[in-house]
């Protein structure tokens, strides 16, 4: 087997176990083909390719302002929409929500998770009861 034909292999495999998610659009799967043809144009055969971890400084996939929406959260660096970042930063990106913060100098109190995901999540806990208790009164006094 050639070397160009270890590359197409490579490519094929990733670019199908990504085309086998629910979530993903052909235009997204499309980009990743062709993302991934160029880089591994620059790599030998032999070596696979490795992601970088991501790094101070980089720049967004899309303006700041449309980041966070009412239903959504968007991941600065992809531009996938999502109501909680903090699972897909970890598996896509290899990120922390601090790393993330870091790389694109966010504020500590910038939103990784939807406002109407975060309200709801809260209506059900109070719900169920949690956090209710007499602040006045000593612990286990109710």
């Amino acid at each position: 087997m050639s070397a160009e034909d270890k590359k197409q292999e490579q490519v094929s495999r990733i670019v199908a176990a990504y085309a086998s998610r629910p979530d993903v659009t052909p235009d997204e799967i499309v980009a990743l083909y062709r993302r991934l043809s160029g880089e591994l144009d620059d790599v030998p055969a032999e070596v696979a390719p490795a992601r970088a971890p991501a790094r101070a400084g980089m720049q967004p996939a899309l303006p700041l302002e449309q980041a966070v929406t009412e239903d959504k959260v968007y991941c600065l660096c992809c531009g996938r929409g999502f109501k909680m970042l903090k699972r897909h930063l970890g598996a896509e990106h290899g990120m922390t929500e601090a790393e993330y913060r870091t790389a694109f100098g966010l504020p500590e109190d910038f939103p990784l998770v939807a406002p109407s995901y975060s309200r709801k999540k809260a209506a059900h806990a109070k719900e169920a009861g949690l956090g209710k208790y007499d602040r006045t009164l000593p612990i286990g006094q109710d």
